[in-house]
């Protein structure tokens, strides 16, 4: 699916169309640098590898500034074009997602300092290795729907999260009996609880920016909606979308 496909972007100024396909191109740009980071930084913590670590935390600077230009071309269309429908929708969709996955950014850097603090601790790390594995597919099923302004797959993230969620508790309560059985891991346990929990709130991220499909393509806030009410809008409205 294209912008124009969707009623987006479609001007007689070859520039302002330009504008919106360069917005919407920036956001995966910064998608796959913040993919990247969530991967390095489970790998980083599976591994014990310092060295990894320390590099996940001397990019988000760059992540940051990725979200404070985007923003700015964001305010730029917003002055310059006056955008309307479609437009206007995609362009908060933009500014909504840069925040999002500056927030993805700034949790992997979380789970990368982790590392340095469970060192020696690396079999228990490796207790997260799937769930973060489980985040960086969300993420990238997020930002394929973002990218293609794809309903159907945006649709599909909410159950994915729900079960992030739920293999977060089992890796906590795992953690949990670790210390349990050895006062020494307490430190390092209590650590990776946050790490866990840090990965956790990295699909609840995910989940917002499928939200946002739904709104730039339907031009509908479906976030509060129950799932089978939300079924059944989009049911009702994809053959048409406003």
């Amino acid at each position: 699916m294209t912008l124009e496909s969707q009623g987006i972007g479609h001007h007689i100024s070859r520039e302002y169309n330009r504008e919106l396909t360069e917005l919407h191109a920036h956001v995966l740009e910064m998608g796959t640098l913040v993919s990247a980071q969530v991967r390095d930084a489970v790998r980083a913590l599976v591994e014990g590898d310092v060295e990894l670590a320390a590099a996940v935390i001397a990019r988000d600077p760059e992540v940051n500034a990725m979200e404070l230009h985007i923003d700015q071309e964001c305010n730029l269309v917003l002055v310059r074009r006056q955008p309307a429908a479609g437009d206007l929708r995609l362009v908060f969709a933009v500014i909504k997602a840069v925040i999002d996955l500056e927030r993805v950014g700034d949790l992997a850097k979380r789970v990368a300092t982790t590392v340095l603090e469970t060192r020696g601790q690396e079999k228990f790390a490796s207790q997260i290795g799937h769930l973060g594995e489980s985040v960086q597919a969300i993420l990238s099923m997020s930002l394929d729907a973002f990218s293609r302004l794809d309903v159907n797959t945006a649709l599909t993230v909410r159950g994915e999260d729900k079960a992030i969620d739920a293999e977060c508790k089992a890796v906590s309560r795992q953690l949990l009996t670790y210390m349990m059985e050895d006062a020494r891991t307490i430190s390092a346990g209590l650590s990776l609880v946050w790490a866990a929990r840090s990965l956790e709130r990295m699909g609840d991220h995910a989940k917002n920016i499928a939200e946002y499909v739904f709104y730039a393509v339907l031009g509908k806030d479906l976030r509060h909606m129950s799932v089978d009410d939300r079924e059944a809008w989009i049911r009702t409205h994809t053959s048409s979308p406003s």
